[in-house]
């Protein structure tokens, strides 16, 4: 049953994505005046776009029911439905493998406007890529899937099922950089809530054919895989959802909803998510409910699921559709500044800019609130129960949240894309400021005490996650004293004087990635040296203490290297802004580096008082745990030490004797 409806759900795919292009092709070839590159890439690549979509997603749902949807064996080999889940993840990326390896040509040829037949010599293809961004991120993406592909191959623990999950999840990333959101005005918005929107839809559809395939074949633990993915498909509702209406509402002006493919086309594809909204509404009211009751009445959930299905099939087609669709004329021209960071700039940064010129990131600035709800959700829960949690622990976790928030979306975020002193001004708080408070927090404790164990013979849910990423080998050796500060430090130096800033500096992704590095690197290095949270491995106080004198002394030199230099880092993008109050290019990367020396001195000092403070501390709670040892036996073990002592003079003096 499951094949017939899977080869039904490309067939929709595939015939829906060329079927919507028909009623835009032509006006988008006249518009951009390319010639027609024939039926074969005008119809084809919808259609093979589509499958390449259905594909990922079949991949990143399958990785997703065998990570976290249902439970391994005890001794950490995936058991029948995971296993199964697995080959099928292999499997599905192959295929989307090779469709991102046809769409190369086959976007070339509608760039060029020549039929496929007269590009698809291999010289031609590999010269032509670097010239248009889209044939590249296919190549990308054909690339990552064949390398997704081998890893499910030969993988059989569940340990190498999370890794490989988020894997997948990357592949969809090169794409959503590309198309309509990454040009024009606000691209910044368009591009961080087609990511967020990508990944959420494809994270929906793959999880819900997932589960149905597992239903289908009478699979164990269905109603737990069910249950676990409701949750999965609700939040993945509402991030697709808001993600969706941003995304609109940055391409297509209300007036131009009615009016217009492209708004028509929008219109469609939200009553198709509200379609499938309703579904999974009565899919959690009846099916889930049947599944608790009886685990092997599938009935209920086969239907619901399978008409579901179908639907997104032709969503998937439908949203191919409008990718191919041009958006509707804005008749605005974009400033220098627009076009290359997506938003223009009131003036030269001022204090006041600073801190109240705001513009919200979709990534970081969301990521700052949902951690800051979710740590207050835990500590209400834990106190509701009756269990005490610090205050200082709740006040240091929020105030990294607010770091991180201001860092991303205040005017110091505004202005870090075109000047690079308030680009170093972001690095710094992101990577010496937020981390430090984070781990001082202790989310991983929290979470470790709020959430519920699996028990002896239950499946093993998210504290048996967590655990199982403490104490994994990627941790292991990403928390050697030795590695996290080399990670920590390296990055400044590999990135800045290394020449990788100057080459990935007006690419919105390579931003992206730098600031989620500068998170990743600092947090690490803190969760070593100062973190109260479970680690992998113990750390001497004296170890944490060479990290940190360690580190103080490369901050300080890249600060007066940054100062020293004669070059200016990026200067053709910061030349192509044509600010005309940031004329002296090398004088604001001085100052940078003037931030970069003292805003990394100063939290590396704050931090080795923290770690002397903790050490102190430490010591005393040791002291006062043997006091109260010995007032229990009676100071039995210094008692022992005396004996032995006594006993070794007496010896002594026998043999002197």
């Amino acid at each position: 049953m499951f094949p017939v409806l899977t080869t039904m759900v490309v067939a929709v795919a595939a015939f829906v994505a060329p079927l919507i292009v028909t009623l835009s092709a032509a006006q988008a070839l006249t518009l951009l005046g390319i010639p027609d590159p024939g039926p074969m890439t005008t119809y084809g690549l919808p259609a093979v776009r589509a499958i390449a979509d259905l594909c990922g997603a079949l991949t990143i749902g399958s990785l997703l029911f065998a990570a976290f949807l249902t439970p391994p064996q005890r001794n950490g080999l995936l058991d029948v439905g995971g296993y199964r889940a697995l080959r099928r993840a292999g499997i599905c990326a192959l295929a989307w493998a090779g469709s991102a390896a046809l769409l190369v040509p086959l976007t070339l040829s509608d760039t060029t406007g020549q039929p496929v037949s007269t590009i698809w010599r291999p010289e031609q293809v590999w010269d032509a890529i670097a010239k248009v961004d889209v044939a590249g991120s296919w190549r990308i993406t054909a690339i990552m899937a064949l390398l997704l592909a081998i890893g499910c191959r030969l993988a059989l623990r569940w340990g190498w099922t999370p890794l490989l999950f988020a894997w997948s999840v990357l592949c969809v990333i090169p794409i959503a950089l590309t198309g309509h959101s990454s040009a024009g005005g606000a691209h910044d918005v368009a591009t961080n809530s087609l990511i967020l929107h990508l990944v959420g839809v494809t994270i929906w559809t793959g999880g819900l054919f997932a589960v149905l395939a597992h239903a289908v074949r009478g699979g164990a633990h269905t109603d737990l895989a069910t249950r676990r993915f409701s949750i999965v498909a609700t939040c993945a509702f509402v991030v697709v959802a808001i993600s969706g209406v941003i995304n609109a509402w940055v391409r297509v002006p209300l007036s131009d909803l009615l009016t217009t493919t492209y708004g028509q086309l929008v219109i469609a594809k939200t009553v198709a998510l509200c379609v499938l909204g309703v579904i999974g509404f009565f899919q959690r009211r009846k099916a889930i409910p049947a599944l608790n009751a009886d685990p092997t009445d599938r009935a209920a959930l086969i239907r619901f699921a399978g008409v579901e299905a179908l639907i997104f099939a032709a969503t998937i087609g439908l949203a191919v559709g409008l990718g191919r669709t041009p958006p509707p004329d804005l008749h605005t021209v974009p400033s220098p500044v627009e076009v290359e960071v997506g938003y223009n700039l009131a003036g030269p940064p001022t204090i006041g800019r600073y801190l109240f010129d705001w513009r919200f990131d979709l990534m970081y600035g969301t990521l700052s609130i949902v951690l800051a709800v979710l740590y207050l959700v835990g500590v209400r829960r834990l106190r509701k129960r009756g269990d005490a949690w610090p205050v200082g622990r709740t006040i240091s976790w929020l105030c990294g949240c607010a770091v991180l928030l201001i860092a991303t979306s205040s005017g110091v975020g505004r202005y870090a894309m075109a000047m690079f002193s308030a680009h170093m001004t972001q690095h710094m708080m992101l990577s010496m400021l937020a981390p430090p408070l984070f781990a001082l927090g202790g989310p991983i404790l929290l979470a470790l005490r709020v959430l519920p164990a699996a028990g002896k013979n239950g499946a093993p849910g998210p504290r048996e996650w967590i655990m199982a990423a403490v104490h994994n080998p990627v941790s292991r050796f990403m928390t050697q004293p030795v590695v996290a500060a080399v990670f920590f430090v390296s990055g400044f130096y590999a990135l800045y004087l290394g020449g990788i800033f100057d080459k990935i500096l007006g690419d919105h992704g390579a931003h992206l990635a730098m600031n989620l590095h500068f998170l990743v690197s600092g947090y690490l290095f803190y969760w070593v040296v100062l973190g109260i949270d479970p680690k992998p491995r113990q750390v001497q106080p004296m170890t944490k203490v060479g990290m940190v004198f360690g580190s103080l002394p490369f901050h300080a030199f890249f600060g007066v290297a940054l100062m020293s230099m004669t070059t200016v880092m990026g200067g053709w993008f910061y030349r192509s802004l044509g600010l005309s109050w940031d004329r002296d290019l090398l004088g604001d990367q001085h100052t940078g580096g003037g931030i970069a020396w003292a805003s990394g001195e100063l939290p590396l000092v704050v931090v080795m008082l923290a770690l002397l403070i903790q050490w102190s501390r430490s010591d005393s709670r040791e002291a006062k745990r043997f006091d109260r040892a010995a007032a229990r036996d009676h100071d039995a073990a210094l008692a022992a030490h005396n004996a032995m002592f006594a006993e070794l003079a007496k010896q002594d003096h026998q043999e002197r004797r």
